[in-house]
């Protein structure tokens, strides 16, 4: 295939995915219909962390005292997920549930957008999760005395048709009473309750002794593992108490995203201005590859359900920066090889292939910063998250977009002017009269030497 085939083909992929990307970007949606056929109606929509939508966010030490480490850190993953169940069921809108070790302590951390009634909030999650069998009466669910705290661990095991199925063991009197319950209603449901919900409803087939039993069912792997840690939150409940509180208003997030907005605009507009002014035709072409790079940067963190915070904007707002970086050096590097005589081809082309080695090593630097950040944890994983989007799609539309509009527009005589390229002609005359200067100086020493 041609090179300028090629090149007409990066183009068209270049347009399509950004049409896609409009399509998500679009407020509200974009609603696309072909003779009332519905191709296209979904609203992707930017999702606001504690410091921009407000909201509350709550700081809870949990009791793991009488726990080993292992034990421990399942405990606080089995109370992460029961405690969001209990917020989503709150009606919270994406909340963000996190647990951490402090000096020792385990925290759990709940960022709560939107809330506004925070003692009912703090009521909600203070609770020990409540694990309870159930026989089913005749209009409503009987008490068998079998709790949570007679239970000792859920795990997610195979049967030999390999489904996944969940295998329970009960502990100290759970074994008895469990015995006595399977022994009493064989071929009757016994449902599994937590915080007052039903879990799981399943038919006792046999009297089961030993305290061992498995849960099956028509579902899926995903499923089972959601089942076991809900059962292990029953199992395992810790106590937690409330060490930190703090409430943030929706006007202060407001003021943020407007002030964070307007601080994007005036950055991107100067650089912009200043990339054209001094790299004229060059810095045009970068001032279209940096609105590529904002459509997609958008798009995707839509997409993925990036959780958006000040440090999330500070972050876009920064790779903004480093994208431009990349330009400057493959931009300086064509400028070198036109100034050494190269032809507009030969210069695109080297200027790119010579800048990646310092570009890559230097967003690899930043890449390993970010996931250190991350891994730390805390609001600044929002920043870190963002970043590493940014360089990645920065490096994507320096080196497939803005060379692809490059390659297509130096194929026109219209473009192919050294000032366009701020090259200066008297610069380029002077390396080539040295140039020449230099090849006569040789062919005179060697004429000498015969």
């Amino acid at each position: 295939m041609k090179l300028k085939y090629k090149l007409w083909l990066k183009l068209f992929f270049i347009l399509l995915i950004s049409g896609f990307a409009v399509l998500v970007v679009w407020p509200g949606g974009a609603n696309i219909k072909i003779k009332d056929k519905v191709l296209w109606d979904k609203d992707f929509n930017v999702r606001r962390g504690l410091d921009l939508a407000g909201g509350a966010r709550l700081t809870y030490k949990a009791k793991t005292d009488e726990l080993s480490g292992a034990d421990a850190d399942d405990a606080m993953k089995s109370l992460a997920t029961n405690i969001e169940n209990r917020v989503n069921a709150f009606g919270v809108a994406e909340p963000i549930i996190q647990t951490s070790v402090s000096n020792g302590e385990h925290r759990l951390i709940v960022e709560m957008p939107g809330v506004t009634n925070i003692e009912e909030a703090m009521d909600l999650i203070g609770k020990t999760a409540e694990l309870e069998f159930k026989t089913l009466g005749e209009s409503d669910y009987v008490s068998t005395g079998l709790t949570g705290k007679d239970l000792k661990r859920a795990d997610v095991t195979f049967d030999e048709l390999g489904k996944p199925q969940v295998s329970i063991e009960f502990q100290g009197e759970g074994i008895d009473k469990f015995t006595a319950i399977t022994e009493a209603n064989v071929g009757q449901p016994l449902a599994t309750i937590l915080d007052g919900e039903p879990l799981q409803v399943a038919t006792i087939n046999e009297k089961i002794a030993g305290g061992k039993a498995v849960i099956s069912g028509d579902f899926d792997l995903a499923e089972a593992q959601e089942i076991a840690i809900q059962l292990n939150a029953g199992a395992l409940p810790l106590s937690v108490e409330l060490i930190e509180q703090r409430e943030v208003g929706a006007t202060l997030g407001q003021e943020s995203i407007e002030r964070s907005l307007l601080a994007g605009i005036i950055g991107v507009i100067v650089v912009s201005l200043f990339m054209i002014a001094y790299y004229r035709f060059q810095g045009l072409l970068s001032t279209l590859g940096l609105g590529f790079y904002l459509l997609f940067m958008i798009a995707l963190i839509k997409v993925l359900g990036v959780t958006m915070t000040m440090g999330g904007i500070a972050g876009l707002i920064l790779t903004v920066g480093m994208t431009m970086e990349t330009d400057v050096l493959v931009f300086e590097r064509i400028r070198e090889e036109l100034r050494k005589g190269k032809t507009f081809e030969s210069a695109v082309r080297l200027g790119f292939n010579n800048a990646w080695p310092s570009i890559k090593d230097s967003n690899m630097v930043s890449a390993i910063i970010a996931a250190m950040l991350y891994i730390a944890g805390g609001t600044i994983r929002g920043f870190a998250v963002v970043m590493v989007i940014g360089i990645a799609i920065g490096l994507l539309t320096t080196f497939i977009g803005t060379k692809t509009f490059m390659q297509i527009a130096i194929r026109y005589k219209l473009i192919r002017h050294n000032w366009l390229f701020a090259v200066e002609k008297d610069s380029e005359n002077s390396i080539n009269r040295n140039s020449k200067l230099k090849t006569r100086n040789s062919s005179e020493v060697k004429r000498s030497e015969a």
